[in-house]
């Protein structure tokens, strides 16, 4: 293979991932937002007493940002860094 091919695999394997979890960060940051805007009776159900729905959800929103960051940090570290030192070591 060569050295310019396997950087752009590189590169497109890193867009992948990267537009995959921007998409579905989206999807629930949007998600989150439209049931805001156009759910508001639904999100005021109470759960439980001081806890209402709306307020689970939006806390949930940001577990899932620190969820889909942790995946791309965790795919960095093995796939592409890995495949940058192999990368780095054949210049």
């Amino acid at each position: 293979m060569s050295f310019s091919g396997d950087l752009k695999r590189l590169n497109a394997a890193r867009w992948r991932i990267a537009i995959r979890l921007t998409l579905a960060m989206m999807v629930l940051y949007f998600g989150f937002i439209l049931l805001v805007a156009f759910r508001k009776p639904l999100l005021a159900s109470a759960l439980t007493p001081g806890l209402s729905l709306g307020i689970l959800l939006g806390a949930l929103v940001i577990v899932a940002a620190w969820i889909l960051v942790w995946i791309y940090v965790r795919w960095a570290n093995r796939n592409y860094d890995s495949g940058v030192a192999a990368l780095r070591g054949r210049l």
